[in-house]
Formats: C-alpha cells, sequence, structure tokens
C-alpha cells in the first residue's frame, strides 16, 4: 500500500517535513532506547491485547490475557467456542468485559469466516484489501485494527493514538482534535512505508506520552522534545 493511496482528500499539509519526523525518531530512540512492542508472545495475543487494551491500562489487559492462558483459551477456535459469560469473567480484570467479550467475539467471528481462524491466512492479504475488510469486524475502530495489522501481522501502517496526536498538537504540527486518518497521513507522507520504523516509533511517543507529555502536569522540561516544542517553550521547573 502506498502512502498516497492511504492519504484522505481533505488531509492539509503539515509544517512537519520528513526530515523533523526522521530527526524526532532518532531523538526518542536515544533517549528511550527499543521499546520492544507489542508485549506479546504469539501474534494472537497481540490481538487479543490490541481489543482488550481498549479504555484501560495495559496491567489490567495483561491480568486478563494470563486468566485466557490459564485457562488454556488462547487461540481462535477454542476462544470462539467459549460461553459469553465464561469468557466476560476471564476478561473482567481489563474493564468493560461485556462489551470487550462482544468485541473480541467479532474480531474472532471475522477471523473464522474470512480465513478459517487461521492468521497467518490472514497476514498474507495485502494491505489495501485487509484492513477496509478488517474495520467491517464488530468493535474493530481504526486504532484496534492498525495494532493488530502492524504489530500481529507486520504490515506497514501507522497506529494513532491520544498519546500520538497530543504531542504533535503541541509541538505546533497539527491542530488539537486532528482526525486518526489526517494524523496518521502525517507519518504516511514523511516516511518510507516501514512496518519496523512504524513499530518503534510509535512505542516512542507512547513512552513520551506516559513519561513526559501528560494531559496534565507534563513535564515540559526534561522532554527530549523540549527545544522544538510550542506548548512547553518557556515553561518552568519540571512538574
Amino acid at each position: 500500500m502506498t502512502p498516497s493511496a492511504l492519504q484522505p482528500p481533505h488531509f492539509r499539509d503539515s509544517p512537519l517535513s520528513a526530515p523533523d519526523l526522521r530527526s524526532i525518531y532518532r531523538r526518542l530512540l536515544t533517549f528511550f532506547g527499543p521499546q520492544h512492542w507489542w508485549p506479546g508472545e504469539t501474534p494472537f495475543e497481540v490481538c487479543v491485547g490490541a481489543v482488550l487494551t481498549q479504555n484501560t491500562a495495559w496491567k489490567n489487559v495483561e491480568k486478563a490475557i494470563a486468566n485466557l492462558k490459564a485457562a488454556d483459551l488462547l487461540e481462535p477456535h477454542r476462544l470462539l467456542a467459549t460461553a459469553d459469560a465464561e469468557l466476560a469473567e476471564l476478561i473482567r480484570p481489563s474493564g468493560y468485559f461485556n462489551l470487550k467479550t462482544r468485541r473480541l467475539k467479532g474480531f474472532l467471528q471475522f477471523l473464522n469466516d474470512n480465513y478459517g481462524g487461521n492468521l497467518e491466512r490472514m497476514g498474507v492479504e495485502p494491505l489495501d484489501s485487509l484492513r477496509p475488510r478488517l474495520l467491517e469486524a464488530y468493535g474493530v475502530g481504526p486504532e484496534t485494527a492498525d495494532s493488530i495489522l502492524l504489530y500481529a501481522l507486520g504490515k506497514p501502517t501507522f497506529v494513532v493514538d491520544a498519546y500520538t496526536c497530543r504531542i504533535f498538537s503541541r509541538l505546533g504540527a497539527v491542530p488539537e482534535g486532528i482526525r486518526y486518518h489526517d494524523m496518521q497521513a502525517v507519518f504516511f507522507r514523511r516516511l518510507p512505508p516501514d512496518a519496523r520504523i512504524f513499530n518503534e516509533f510509535h512505542a516512542l511517543l507512547v513512552a513520551l506520552g506516559k513519561d513526559f507529555c501528560r494531559p496534565r502536569n507534563p513535564r515540559c522540561t526534561a522532554c527530549p522534545l523540549a527545544d522544538i516544542c510550542r506548548h512547553g517553550a518557556g515553561r518552568g521547573a519540571n512538574r
């Protein structure tokens, strides 16, 4: 899939240029080091984690996945065959467990109906046809779909989340409230379609957003991007 094919027609160019994005990537990689994302022992575990992590902390997802492992259910066909009530109880630590049961079953049904429950078979399909199909699965939005595509299947798509939008709006590169695909297009236009870079870059932005570029009381003066950030300019001591 080419970046131009993914760019929405309403996208307006950003002040960021390719060297700027690459410079930000290098700074963050030097500061934080490789992040080794996504945390998961198998591609299927990554898929399950991508669904369960919606609106919750990762530590809660880890507890839910540990429950599924203990029950020997972390396999597509067994998980799909599990009764909803039993599955909901197992994933209870992830929060919104009834809703997430329906969403997880929606993904599993999609995987079963289209690829016989075989994730490797799903991964063979080209990104530009697979992504729209995946987005039709119940409860799978853009962030979840891109997390599955990038981290489980190694497809060159960029995951956008609240950290990404907050960081780049504070840098002055994009407007606040930017839409998902507009933010994603910034990366598609300015970086080569390389899953390895997209993987690491997103993980580094999460680290920056969690540790420094927080919604409240950001640690601006200690931030590795402080000198190029409009939001942090002139701020006082660390918070």
